[in-house]
């Protein structure tokens, strides 16, 4: 069995200017280091972390090293974590994308598991992407603990796989809000969820998506 931590990075210049950044490399905002920092707090009191991964984007990394710090562990990049990758849709506000691309945006919206960035990543090859690399830290540290630092829609559809969901139940799967914490156990094929999206540690300091974009 082994344990893995999803923490979705701290609030991004990006989330602040309601852009979709996917593989825009957008920094964590003052806010976003204290969240992460609460988080690292919240992670430190409840588990021991033997191993740290994050998305090689500057946002998820830094915020795996607030954490992997309270452990005096090494973060190791690892891009199989990243964003989707959001093509066209690039850095551009949500309003804008929801004017310009009207029909793939509204795909993303009403039904995001059949959805696919214009001219980028769909939702189903992010999914196969993140979740090969979580069967892959999964079988490489059996037994241990591992802090994953990764982005909103990676846990969104690793999610909608842990719970069976099908890519047409990913639209009842909502996002986690920045710097949550999502906990699951694999053991060969099975994965248990044991917590998901936590972030009450974070009081007056929660943020989410902003709104238009889900």
């Amino acid at each position: 069995m082994t344990r893995l931590i999803f923490v979705r990075h701290g609030e991004s210049e990006a989330n602040l200017a309601r852009t979709f950044a996917g593989h825009t490399n957008a920094r964590l905002t003052e806010k976003g280091h204290a969240q992460a920092a609460l988080t690292a707090d919240y992670i430190a009191a409840h588990y021991q972390v033997d191993a740290a991964y994050a998305s090689d984007l500057c946002r998820a990394y830094d915020t795996a090293c607030h954490i992997a710090d309270k452990f005096h562990i090494p973060v190791q990049p690892d891009p199989a974590f990243r964003e989707i990758f959001a093509g066209r849709w690039e850095n551009r506000p949500f309003d804008e994308i929801a004017v310009v691309f009207a029909e793939d945006y509204a795909t993303w919206r009403q039904d995001i598991g059949h959805s696919r960035c214009t001219a980028g990543e769909s939702f189903a090859e992010l999914q196969a992407r993140v979740c090969a690399g979580a069967k892959r830290l999964a079988a490489r540290h059996e037994g241990q603990t591992v802090l994953v630092g990764t982005h909103a829609t990676p846990i969104r559809t690793l999610e909608c796989a842990w719970r069976g969901a099908g890519l047409a139940g990913a639209k009842d799967i909502p996002f986690v809000a920045n710097a949550s914490v999502t906990v699951v156990e694999y053991e060969g094929d099975e994965v248990r969820i044991l917590l998901r999206g936590y972030h009450d540690h974070h009081g007056e300091l929660s943020t989410g998506l902003p709104r238009g974009a889900v």
